[in-house]
């Protein structure tokens, strides 16, 4: 009994032998993800952007997201000791 293999000729060299690109782990939060991280509401997030509030964030297009390490300085930035005030780093 015969098994049908492919032809030679009919496969990708390039396809064979090349790798998959290496993906890092996702290093940025959506707008619903960074607003589920701190309890409050997108439109809040979204409010903030058109002040000039908040973290740096990344838009193409219609999508915006924020860099993990953005949203982590700005969580030092605004850290309080007490309500009197600020923390030190």
């Amino acid at each position: 009994m015969l098994l049908a293999t492919p032809a030679l000729s009919t496969l990708n060299p390039l396809s064979v032998m090349a790798p998959e690109p290496y993906m890092p782990p996702r290093q940025v939060l959506s707008e619903a993800d960074l607003a589920s991280r701190w309890g409050m509401s997108p439109k809040t997030l979204q409010r903030w952007r058109m002040e000039g509030r908040g973290p740096h964030y990344l838009k193409l297009g219609k999508r915006v997201n924020y860099p993990l390490n953005a949203v982590i300085a700005f969580e030092n930035c605004v850290q309080h000791v007490s309500t009197s005030q600020r923390a030190t780093a």
